[in-house]
């Protein structure tokens, strides 16, 4: 009986020959441009030692006339899964070393494969991008078949599939531009890399061409560019960082929409009261005050993870851990704005809640809510539409609701801060209505201001009467809310309704619905 050796050993050698990628000459090009390879992101991403490559041999090769192998270019796509913190996750990324990342036809298959490896292993997907989409070379030949068979499925329905399954980040490590870039921002959680990144619809050359503008690639799509565009949540130092983020972001969430989120163990003590809460709130309704403060020391330490500070920067919007029970972080910054819903915040809020939903992470809301942006560039951003988007996301999500009323609380944009059956407490420093007082004088009593002697004294006047007869008691007397608490007691409270909420998030599991939203 005759072995396999041959056949073997010649696997073997091709295996080898993938991994020799674009060669000492690509991987020091890469080096020199101050990034890490493919493999060496994989490697410093995932517990030591966990990568299972999938495809290891994949590649286009060239035969002779002998069906000898004479040439052989390893797809510049690696994939497969590893371990982060003990859990499964599903990772790969385009080799910039080969092709720029371009990918080549054996690594556009393993590309499409990741996300049908995600969903089939029910495990997050963890992109590191870098490379840009199809290139007109080759596509000009005659001859052979074209395109896929008309009875193939989407390419990109698999990716959307995913984002409902799993979670999803991707990072842009370098020059993402095309597909690769739509793939960036088919995330949960998207990041880039502040200094050696760009993301890109079309690159510099591409733009030139079409619009007759010359731009390089960083003012195209740097990180300066999308640090408050939202087409990324964060930007990172390096390389590191981004994939520090990454794993602090998955370890809020569950491996797939059928587990639940990973409750911790938890020194932070539940009944933690804190004396700086007292009198964060100044007693004049003007002045600003440190909402991201009061979220740390309401939360468990060191556990509060922002995503899109500087997108829609009047809204907070965060990953954190609650008695160690992650749950989405939304508030108000009153500093800018006073905190109210630009169309840009509504976006990121409506995304956000989304995620909770799908993912069952129960919100808590510091509400601190003066409405919905007014003037002419809100009104030219569409910002009711988006607003109301918002509102739907948060009265239809099924996932626990707290809503823990600081401060303002006016007009329509309130209402994206109560979920369904929401727990909600009340300071004693909160003030709601129709509309905030100042805008409400103004529009009611117009006439009776015009007429006045001192229209500027008669203002002040209508404005300090219905501020003290804002009193926080009324609403406690006729139980609209559950309690009216002594700041101070927050976490505690929050705690308790932490341990509450357990059974209800035991069946709270699989996929989410929702109609249409505005």
């Amino acid at each position: 009986m005759g072995s396999w050796d041959s056949e073997v050993e010649e696997l073997k050698r091709r295996e080898n020959l993938a991994r020799v990628q674009g060669g000492k000459a690509g991987i020091a090009k890469q080096h020199a441009r101050g990034r890490l390879t493919i493999r060496e992101r994989i490697d410093a991403f995932l517990d030591p030692g966990s990568f299972q490559e999938h495809g290891k041999a994949t590649a286009i090769p060239d035969y002779d006339a002998n069906d000898e192998l004479i040439g052989f270019v390893p797809a510049n796509y690696v994939v497969g899964l590893g371990m982060v913190a003990g859990r499964r996750v599903a990772v790969g990324g385009e080799d910039f070393t080969l092709k720029g990342g371009s990918p080549n036809s054996a690594g556009l298959r393993k590309s499409v494969y990741a996300e049908h490896m995600a969903v089939n292993y029910r495990v997050p997907l963890v992109r590191m991008l870098e490379g840009g989409g199809g290139s007109v070379k080759g596509t000009g030949r005659r001859g052979g078949t074209v395109g896929e068979p008309i009875h193939t499925e989407p390419r990109f329905k698999i990716i959307c599939d995913a984002m409902g399954q799993v979670p999803v980040a991707s990072a842009a490590l370098g020059a993402v531009a095309g597909f690769p870039a739509g793939r960036l921002v088919a995330s949960h959680f998207a990041v880039m890399t502040r200094h050696t990144s760009q993301v890109l619809i079309g690159g510099p050359a591409l733009v030139e061409r079409a619009l007759g503008v010359r731009m390089t690639k960083e003012e195209l799509g740097g990180a300066q560019v999308h640090a408050s565009s939202g087409i990324v949540d964060n930007i990172a130092e390096d390389e590191y960082d981004a994939f520090a983020q990454i794993r602090c972001f998955l370890s809020y969430l569950p491996s797939n929409i059928w587990q639940r989120a990973p409750r911790v163990g938890n020194e932070d003590a539940p009944g933690r009261t804190e004396e700086e809460l007292l009198s964060i709130v100044p007693r004049d309704s003007n002045a600003p005050f440190d909402m991201r403060r009061i979220v740390e020391l309401v939360m468990d330490r060191d556990s509060v993870f922002e995503m899109g500070a500087l997108y829609g920067p009047s809204q907070i919007c965060a990953l954190a851990r609650l008695n160690g029970q992650p749950v989405g972080v939304l508030a108000n910054d009153c500093t800018v704005y006073a905190g109210a819903m630009t169309a840009e915040a509504a976006q990121k809020y409506r995304r956000f809640v989304e995620t909770c939903d799908m993912f069952h992470l129960p919100v808590v809301n510091f509400v601190d809510q003066p409405g919905f942006m007014i003037g002419p560039e809100a009104e030219r951003n569409g910002t009711i539409r988006y607003g109301m988007a918002a509102v739907a996301a948060a009265v239809q999500a099924s996932v626990p609701w707290a809503s823990i009323q600081v401060h303002k609380g006016f007009g329509v944009a309130t209402a994206a801060h109560y979920g369904s059956d929401a727990y909600v407490l009340a300071w004693p420093s909160v003030e709601s209505g129709a509309l905030p007082v100042e805008g409400g004088v103004a529009v009611a009593f117009h006439r009776e201001i015009a007429a006045a002697e001192d229209p500027e004294a008669k203002r002040n006047e209508l404005e300090n009467q219905l501020k003290d007869a804002r009193s926080p008691f009324p609403r406690a007397e006729s139980f609209a809310v559950n309690e009216l608490i002594d700041p101070r007691e927050t976490r505690p409270a929050l705690c308790d309704w932490i341990e509450w909420i357990q059974p209800k998030l035991e069946d709270l599991t699989g996929p989410v619905t929702f109609p249409i939203r505005p």
